[in-house]
């Protein structure tokens, strides 16, 4: 999944997703916004046709946004590699 940073922070990241949808849109928000870390967590999609959607990350304290990320991309796969379809 191609992303293409918009804003790097410490504290804050905007990130647009090339050719995602809303089903892992949604995952990724709803996963970050149950971390302790994580102040607010939304996407943006955008027109349907004209706009790739933007996903937004703001962590509390001294945590980083993109190691909060990372961790949670990282959950993700181990969640995925032990379910069986």
């Amino acid at each position: 999944m191609p992303i293409k940073v918009l804003l790097r922070e410490k504290n804050e990241l905007r990130l647009r997703f090339i050719g995602e949808s809303h089903t892992s849109l949604q995952l990724f928000r709803q996963r970050c916004n149950d971390h302790k870390n994580v102040d607010y967590a939304n996407y943006f999609p955008g027109h349907p046709d004209l706009d790739e959607p933007e996903f937004y990350l703001r962590t509390k304290g001294n945590a980083s946004a993109e190691k909060v990320l990372k961790d949670l991309c990282s959950d993700l796969v181990k969640d995925f590699s032990k379910s069986s379809i």
